[in-house]
């Protein structure tokens, strides 16, 4: 009787693990215990299986969302095919796209950029409100604009850290103010973005970049500033330089000699072949006359310098070409 009765213990208990089984299996682990039908009858180890608090790969942990348009921080695919109906190939890998915000707040990049007016001048968060500097500016008005840039904290020295992550790894202590800054001033004042677009490729030595840009000024609708402005324009976010200031300052010497056959008064002869010909091959000749108030050989930047006090101040093969060409 004994052992009928401990057969059919087993039995039930058989059924309830199988049921409990069929409840849980999607989140379990399996691991053996023992079991002791009576204390005459040897042990018996089972397999049975109860739930399981970590993840699978069919449930990983929740992924943070963008603050502004709730979607998860990666980067859309863009496929290279003209066929944008076409689904992404299925072992293209998500691209992180994650700015980490002091707040613990989340963002695409574009994202806050998209929210850069609001961001510069209270100096918040757009989602939480909170006041994200590391370190506060000093003076009146510490989250406002300054009074000669609305788009300009009171201090200059102001800084938002973040941690953002995109596909070239992981940027920790990034300073996102400047490029707030930045984009502020630009939605605010988009007439300038081909302006600053200069600024960087004459920063970078990108002459074949300015050359493209420069002569779709007639062409292009959207850019309203004349080409003597686009060369002349003094950036308010970096101490009004002139292209030709940064080309100096990053020693771009074919940007150096393009600028000056764009918007200068000095002598045709006294230029490279080279780039005669290649601003003439895109055709931008040279202005007959430039006033000396549009020469960029003498705008003078935020600090009252020239270019020919930059030449000086590099010295060189530098300063020689400010004596040469007229611009000391």
């Amino acid at each position: 009787m004994g052992g009928e009765l401990g057969s059919d213990l087993f039995r039930v208990m058989i059924q309830g693990l199988y049921c409990i089984t069929s409840a849980k299996r999607e989140v379990s682990i399996s691991y053996h215990i023992s079991l002791s039908l009576s204390t005459s009858s040897p042990h018996l180890t089972l397999p049975t299986t109860l739930i399981s608090p970590p993840f699978t790969s069919n449930h990983p942990p929740k992924m943070s969302l963008c603050k502004s348009c709730h979607q998860p921080l990666i980067l859309q695919f863009e496929s290279d095919s003209e066929d944008e109906s076409l689904p992404p190939p299925a072992d293209q890998p998500p691209i992180p796209d994650d700015l980490h915000l002091p707040c613990q707040c989340h963002f695409h990049w574009q994202c806050l950029l998209d929210l850069s007016s609001t961001v510069a001048l209270t100096l918040s968060c757009p989602s939480c409100t909170t006041y994200l500097p590391s370190n506060p500016p000093t003076g009146s008005g510490s989250a406002s604009g300054s009074s000669t840039n609305p788009f300009l904290p009171t201090s200059q020295a102001a800084q938002i850290l973040t941690t953002y992550t995109n596909e070239g790894g992981v940027q920790e202590n990034l300073n996102i103010l400047p490029h707030l800054t930045e984009e502020a001033y630009l939605s605010a004042n988009p007439q300038f973005r081909p302006a600053k677009a200069l600024h960087t490729l004459a920063s970078e030595g990108d002459t074949a970049g300015i050359l493209e840009l420069l002569a779709d000024v007639d062409a292009d609708e959207d850019i309203t500033l004349s080409l003597p402005q686009l060369l002349c324009w003094q950036d308010p976010l970096n101490e009004s330089k002139t292209a030709m200031h940064l080309a100096l300052e990053n020693e771009q010497e074919e940007v150096f000699w393009l600028l000056l056959w764009l918007e200068s008064g000095v002598h045709t002869s006294v230029f490279p072949e080279q780039v005669m010909q290649s601003c003439e091959g895109v055709g931008l000749p040279r202005r007959g006359t430039v006033p000396q108030e549009e020469d960029v050989r003498f705008i003078k930047d935020g600090k009252g310098r020239t270019a020919g006090d930059l030449c000086q101040e590099l010295g060189g093969a530098w300063g020689s070409y400010a004596e040469m060409l007229g611009m000391i």
